[in-house]
């Protein structure tokens, strides 16, 4: 018992976990002040919309500009909904660090959280695909003119499906570590 004790508060007192924590936090802080950006640049677009139909006629006096306006709004909604889905992921990321810290990571709640974080991290790849859409669009229609629309993003990455067949493998690794964990203390 005491070497149990002993076991789950050097694991409750370790840095790396400390600092996991913490930067947790801070990428869910930026993820909902930028989302909360978004959400307010939208209708900010439309309220100033003839102030940004006036700077963008003198750079590009040939553009359509609803379909235009329309255009960076629906990005800012999707960014928006990006944001929010990366928020999410990190939340349950913490909760799984908050597991490790107590010293007890293999229970079934854990194998569900990756679970919706390999779903949600396949979310994330599908609301690229018209992000990048939307961006291509954008830089086509404005190249040659004074307004700067580099694309930078293609759309869903190997990386990112890499990552979701991971997270949906771990989930079956802890789903099966709780069972057994549970079978073990079964036959204590």
């Amino acid at each position: 018992m005491i070497g149990g004790r002993r076991k789950m508060t050097s694991i409750t007192r370790d840095p790396l976990l400390a600092i996991a924590k913490a930067i947790l936090w801070f990428l869910m802080g930026v993820m909902a002040l930028a989302a909360l950006a978004c959400l307010i640049a939208v209708p900010a677009l439309f309220i100033g919309q003839d102030t940004v139909i006036e700077h963008l006629s003198k750079e590009a006096p040939n553009l359509d500009f609803p379909q235009f306006i329309m255009a960076i709004a629906a990005v800012l909604l999707l960014a928006a909904t990006l944001l929010g889905i990366l928020f999410r992921i990190f939340q349950l990321l913490k909760q799984i660090v908050d597991t490790v810290g107590v010293g007890d990571p293999f229970v079934p709640v854990n194998a569900k959280r990756l679970t919706r974080m390999a779903w949600l991290t396949l979310a994330v790849q599908l609301v690229s695909l018209p992000i990048t859409g939307l961006v291509i669009w954008i830089h086509n229609v404005t190249e040659g003119t004074g307004v700067d629309a580099e694309v930078h993003s293609n759309g869903v990455d190997g990386n990112g499906l890499l990552l979701v067949l991971i997270l949906f493998i771990l989930a079956r690794v802890f789903r099966k570590g709780a069972e057994m964990r549970e079978e073990l203390e079964g036959t204590v």
